[in-house]
Order: C-alpha cells, then structure tokens, then sequence
C-alpha cells in the first residue's frame, strides 16, 4: 500500500514529482487515499484485474450452558473482482505557440488543465462508477453501498434555509451521529458537494463541532469534528457541454458519503509495479509542427469491508 506522497520517492524526473504533488495538491481524497499496486493483466492481458475478499459480516460470540454446543456463526465473505481503468487526456500545442507564450508557459498550462480533468473523472467516477452501464469505468461508492447496511435513509431533514438549520440541526447532528455508528471504526473522510459542506459546517459552527487543519499544501481543511469534509465540487459532462455536483443533487436532496481509509476498508487500486500516474512531454526538438503531450492514471477503488463506508440519503439542502 502507498499513498502519491509515497509513490513519488525514489523519482528521480522532477516533472513527474510536480504532476503527482499537482494531483495530491487538487484533491484531498487522492492525497489521503493509499493504493493497493497489485493489480494484474487478465487472460489476454486486455484487463487490469483485482481481485479481493470483500467481508460481509463478522463471526459472533455466544454464552453457552454446560453440555451444550455453540450455535456456529461464520463470518461471512465473498471473493469479489475489481478492475482498474485507465483514464487521463492529450493536448496538441504548435511549436510555435510553445516558444512564443512567454509568461504564460502554454505547456505547463495545458498539462495542469489535463490533470484538473483527470481529478474531475476520478471524483465522479469513485462517487458514480457503474461498470454495468459503462465497462470502461469502476463501480463508485453509490453503486457498492446501495442495499448495503451502511446505506442509512433517516428520512428527509432540511437545512436548505438558515432558519431550518437553525431548527433541525439538531436533528440532523443526532442522525449524522447515528450514520457514522453504524459503520466499523471512524471514517477518514466525509465527501459532499459545496452546497452541503457549506450547510454542515453552519450545523457544525451551532454544534461546537467545528474544526480546522491544514492540508500537506497549507490549504486550510474544514472538518466535523476533527473528519475532513471533503467537497468533490462539480462535474463538467463533455457530452452535453455542461457542469453538476459530483454528489448530485435530486429535487433538492443530496448524499453524503463517509469511507474509512484503510488497507481493510476503503483504498485505491493500481497496477502492479506502477507509477499510478504517467506523463509524457513531447519532445521539441523533434520534427513535427505540432506536438502531443498526456497525461494518465490507471487506477479504481475497491470496498473490501462494507462497514468501512456508509451513505446518508435524502439530506434537503434546497
């Protein structure tokens, strides 16, 4: 297991260390997020396979009268594949736009611009991923915790005005309180949308239970009591030429997940013997009016243990 801090140690191309830190510096999730590089070609090498035993249910204890037997209770699991997905983006740039761009390094520009994407896809696919209505993608939280213990619906509460938190934030509070419970230990992180991050850390604020840290980068983190919040901001569909919350919002009511960050729980997957992320910069000196450059990740999540993250449903923010 390894985080992209990790990953990067032993790198000896300095460009490589700044796309990595790039990476880790524009999500949280990434930078707190260790991978399993242990994935491996499938029959015919066309895929990159995991596979892993996804925990059901533990083994329980009983008291037992003398003479008597204990009533076997197994723990149950299942033997579950996970896939990575490889997933990153190209740009062309003219020679000539490289060496006139002058204080706006074009190159240096459009690469970040391919890893702001790229983050953009891995946010909406951990969230969203549905490989049975898309092959090329993961399974995304939604997907893995629907029908889940850990799928908690309190019915609806609304904080979508200042008097109704004001109100209900209690209410809230005690619910969120009662959806962390039923998960396996503490979760690592809480990821949303900004609209309700902004609403549970007015909840916070009126709780006592608002924290702050800062990030590797020295950005300030907001956090519930000490969990990082984590707004996984919006999606740009180039389909439709349009932007939505990562963690959609449906006729006023959004999700909130948590996942618990661990070798045994929630974690990312990446090849074996891999850099999880790659990028290649054109040469310019070679021949050729214009050069393509790229960036890419090959990656996915897996859930081994279903208590390790959860899914609050149905939270009125507007």
């Amino acid at each position: 297991m390894l985080t992209l801090a990790e990953a990067k140690i032993g790198m000896r191309d300095h460009i490589d260390i700044q796309v990595h830190d790039t990476f880790r510096r524009g999500s949280l999730l990434l930078d707190r997020l260790i991978f399993d590089n242990a994935a491996s070609a499938g029959t015919g090498g066309s895929t990159l396979t995991y596979g892993y035993l996804q925990l059901l249910s533990p083994a329980t204890a009983s008291f037992r009268a003398i003479n008597t037997e204990y009533t076997p209770v197994e723990a149950k699991r299942r033997e579950l594949t996970a896939y990575c997905r490889v997933f990153g983006g190209k740009f062309g740039i003219d020679r000539v736009i490289a060496d006139t761009s002058g204080a706006i390094d074009e190159m240096t520009f459009q690469m970040e611009q391919q890893i702001a994407g790229a983050i953009n896809l891995f946010h909406y696919t951990t969230i969203n991923g549905d490989r049975a209505t898309n092959p090329l993608e993961y399974d995304g939280l939604d997907t893995i915790l629907t029908g889940a213990s850990t799928e908690f619906t309190p019915g609806e509460i609304n904080l979508s005005t200042s008097a109704l938190m004001s109100s209900n934030y209690l209410e809230f509070s005690d619910r969120l309180i009662e959806f962390m419970s039923l998960m396996d230990g503490r979760p690592t992180l809480l990821l949303m949308n900004s609209l309700l991050k902004a609403k549970i850390v007015a909840v916070a604020h009126r709780m006592g239970y608002f924290t702050q840290a800062e990030s590797a980068f020295g950005v300030p983190v907001d956090m519930w009591d000490n969990i990082p919040l984590v707004d996984l901001e919006n999606y740009f569909d180039p389909a439709t030429q349009t932007t939505r919350p990562v963690v959609g919002i449906d006729a006023g009511l959004t999700d909130l997940y948590a996942v618990q960050i661990a070798q045994d729980g929630f974690h990312g997957i990446s090849p074996t013997g891999s850099k999880i992320i790659n990028t290649y910069f054109p040469d310019m000196n070679l021949p050729g009016a214009v050069k393509n450059g790229e960036v890419e990740m090959v990656a996915g999540v897996v859930l081994k243990n279903q208590l390790k993250a959860g899914v609050m449903r149905g939270i009125r923010v507007q």
